[in-house]
């Protein structure tokens, strides 16, 4: 709400009241109406007694709602108590961008209008995150141009309206002709469904309102804007667009704890569509081209939704008292508009329209068949997942099966390849083993190598009783009676994580909701250390066992050889015998990426000066985390960076290391078992800090060495490292003490025993 708040201050306007309806809130707020008190706001809290007389749609829409009276009661209360000239809906959850409201009123002003409504921007982020996108790309219209609640019709074109609304009006003039195409269109017609139809970001002549008796009707939870906009439309004598103007509707990136309504699924919200779309045709029927319009949507929900509802949802409503609800609904529809349609789409609308329900299964059932058939010609994967889904979880699960998989099969690595080499030396015989692995890769004691979404992939899945994973599993993984999930995670968390995160900046915005579908099929989680357990509790919203036993991948670094291990391994990556070796290992941006799972980097630390201040004493090894999708090219350089980023195991690359350079990774709170030196690149610290994920310790106090922003810092703080390490000496015993305590070279042997019940 201080987004909303704040961007209502920010108008550039004084006279003006801002009408905050509370509806039946139990949070104190008095703090934020008094930090913004200058915007002269009016509380109006609804009765509670008036709930318990309330008729709402049917008993499962009063659930939604509990102790509320809803979007529309809220919103007829705030007419009711607004004394302005004119009144705009906002949502509490969204923003508008600066000078949105004065563009509005100028435009209504010159117009004459009875109403005037803006561009509508959707976002997943807070204001700030927002602005400055648009400052950064230079783009004072709204981040990417982009509103993901509008689609263009496939088969209802602008021009299309524009023509029936020249024909059912007969000398319509043409500034009023522009008037109606561009709102028919823009307001009601390019909105995805009629949940998405809405009166937010539209300003409205008060006596307009009160004129007409325009009011929402409280019936409805989900669908109370369509009535209304389409009585507005209907009686409005002038209406306009203004441009500039920009409403930002902000989604919820956290159904779990604070869903959106559009993210609330009821029994009965179909039965609320239809009532709502037949109560909107009725005050559209004296006028032929908005009813046309809202056939049209009708029938597109239909044929995208509801026609695959029919056959193939598990409730047998579809199939009765639905599909008997949609033939008597098709019946009234104009016959013109089902002609938008055709080939499949035209044929199950003619179908359900003469109530003949298994020609209408049939069809559906074989257009799915064909678009499944050719989704698996072009992606192998759709087919290993229907037949994961169909058949393989019909065979038994294997007692002695373990399938492990790290980084999305990308490497060997990580605390499963240690409890799988622990299991294998210790015990062997005891179990079949399946590891995911993408490339070509010799891993010892001879496991089953499947590739990641191959056909054996999906079969082992089903069968192994046993999973060792330190990332999420696929989506369409179940979980078997028998089954027995470890998940290890990949690292002490600095950056906050999942649900402890208040901005989602990824690729994938509802990272929130299936992460919490993936984390409820684990039984055992590892962690390094009592914090990591409290925020894995916190992040993950996690209740099962937790094992603090420390990282197995770090038993490497209390290895007896681990010396041996080092010079071998510096051999292989053909390190110059006496030369020392730094570490960079770089995090990746939340907001920059190429799509789920691939992210971008450009590489900010300036490798040539450093080859050529610390060329002859050390060489650096370069190692980028494994979302980065970009191959990063150290040409010309080849004689100082050994890039190592393909490297499978990064706790080796830690055993050869002097110096760690890193910036946000949870490397360091791994590399510090060593208690080498580590520094902190952070020349975007306040951007990553305060926009993109936050921390959950005082980076500036906390981490054990010095924060650097700069090339020539970086420089300076390696040249004198002997220095640093002494007057970081105190602060690293403390942290390790905090976070490395746990580790002693026995975690793989303790988590390995727990899980596969050999204590």
């Amino acid at each position: 709400m201080e987004d909303c708040l704040a961007s209502i201050k920010d108008q550039g306007i004084t006279d003006f009241e801002t009408v905050l309806v509370l509806d039946h809130i139990t949070e104190d707020i008095s703090d934020i109406i008094e930090k913004y008190s200058d915007i002269n706001i009016k509380k109006v809290e609804l009765n509670k007694e008036k709930i318990k007389d309330r008729k709402f749609g049917s008993e499962e829409n009063a659930k939604v709602l509990k102790d509320h009276s809803g979007a529309a009661a809220a919103k007829n209360a705030g007419i009711e108590a607004a004394e302005g000239e004119y009144i705009y809906f906002l949502d509490s959850d969204d923003y508008i961008l600066n000078g949105t409201i004065p563009y509005l009123l100028r435009e209504a002003e010159e117009q004459q209008a009875d109403f005037v409504y803006g561009r509508r921007n959707t976002t997943w982020n807070k204001r700030m995150v927002y602005l400055a996108y648009v400052e950064d790309h230079n783009d004072d219209t709204g981040a990417i141009n982009n509103d993901e609640d509008k689609t263009e019709p496939e088969n209802y074109k602008k021009e299309k309206v524009e023509q029936e609304i020249s024909l059912a009006y007969p000398g319509i003039d043409r500034e009023r002709l522009r008037q109606m195409t561009e709102a028919y269109y823009n307001l009601i017609l390019s909105r995805k469904g009629f949940m998405n139809v809405t009166l937010t970001g539209v300003l409205i002549r008060r006596s307009f309102l009160e004129s007409n008796g325009l009011r929402f009707n409280e019936k409805f939870i989900f669908f109370y804007d369509l009535g209304f906009m389409i009585r507005m439309l209907n009686m409005a004598k002038s209406f306009s667009m203004a441009e500039e103007a920009v409403y930002v509707k902000r989604y919820h990136n956290d159904p779990i704890h604070y869903p959106a309504l559009s993210q609330i699924k009821t029994a009965d919200r179909f039965e609320e569509y239809m009532e709502s779309y037949s109560q909107a045709r009725k005050l559209a029927q004296n006028n032929p081209v908005l009813c046309r319009i809202l056939d049209y949507k009708f029938l597109n929900a239909f044929v995208k939704t509801f026609a695959r509802n029919i056959a193939r949802d598990k409730d047998e409503l579809w199939r009765t008292e639905r599909f008997k609800l949609l033939n008597e609904a098709m019946q009234e529809v104009e016959p013109s508009v089902i002609g938008c349609f055709k080939g499949y789409e035209k044929k199950i609308v003619k179908d359900i329209l003469s109530g003949k329900l298994n020609k209408l299964k049939f069809r559906i059932n074989f257009n799915l068949g064909i678009k499944k058939l050719l989704k698996i010609r072009k992606r192998w994967r759709v087919l290993a997942c229907y037949l994961y889904e169909h058949y393989f979880i019909k065979l038994p699960v294997k007692d002695n099966w373990v399938i492990c998989e790290s980084f999305f099969g990308k490497s060997y690595s990580d605390s499963p390849k240690y409890i799988y080499e622990y299991l294998c030396k210790n015990y062997p015989g005891k179990f079949k083993f399946i590891w995911v692995i993408n490339k070509r890769t010799k891993i010892p004691y001879k496991p089953i190598k499947v590739r990641r979404f191959s056909i054996r992939y999906a079969y082992y899945l089903a069968r192994c009783k046993y999973y060792v994973f330190n990332v999420r599993q696929p989506d369409w993984v179940v979980k078997r009676k028998g089954n027995v999930f470890l998940q290890t995670w990949h690292g002490t968390p600095l950056k906050r994580l999942v649900f402890d995160q208040e901005e989602v900046m990824t690729a994938s915005p509802l990272y929130k909701a299936q992460f919490y579908k993936h984390s409820r099929l684990w039984d055992y989680l590892v962690s390094a250390n009592k914090f990591s357990s409290e925020v894995f509790r916190s992040a993950f919203l996690y209740d099962k066992e937790i094992l603090e036993y420390g990282y197995p991948r770090n038993d490497l670094m209390y290895h007896p050889d681990k010396d041996k291990i080092a010079a071998d391994i510096k051999r292989k990556l053909r390190i110059p015998e006496g030369k020392k070796t730094i570490l960079y290992a770089p995090t990746w941006r939340d907001d920059e990426y190429y799509g789920k799972g691939e992210y971008k980097f450009s590489l900010k630390l300036n490798l040539r000066l450093l080859r050529k201040e610390l060329g002859n004493d050390y060489a650096i090894l370069l190692r980028t985390h494994y979302y980065i999708a970009d191959k990063l090219d150290v040409t010309g350089l080849e004689d100082f960076v050994v890039n190592v980023s393909g490297y499978d195991d990064i706790t080796e690359l830690y055993l050869i290391s002097d110096i760690l350079i890193t910036d946000y990774s949870s490397v360091f709170f791994d590399y510090a078992n060593l208690k080498r030196p580590i520094l902190f690149y952070t020349y975007d610290l306040e951007k990553y800090r305060d926009m993109l994920r936050g921390f959950y310790l005082d980076i500036e106090k906390d981490v054990p060495g010095p924060l650097l922003f700069t090339d020539e810092e970086v420089v300076e703080a390696i040249k004198n490292i002997d220095i640093i390490s002494a007057r970081y000496k105190e602060k690293y015993e403390e942290f390790y003490e905090k976070f490395c305590s746990l580790d002693n070279g026995q975690a793989a042997k303790m988590v390995a025993r727990r899980v596969f019940n050999l204590e």
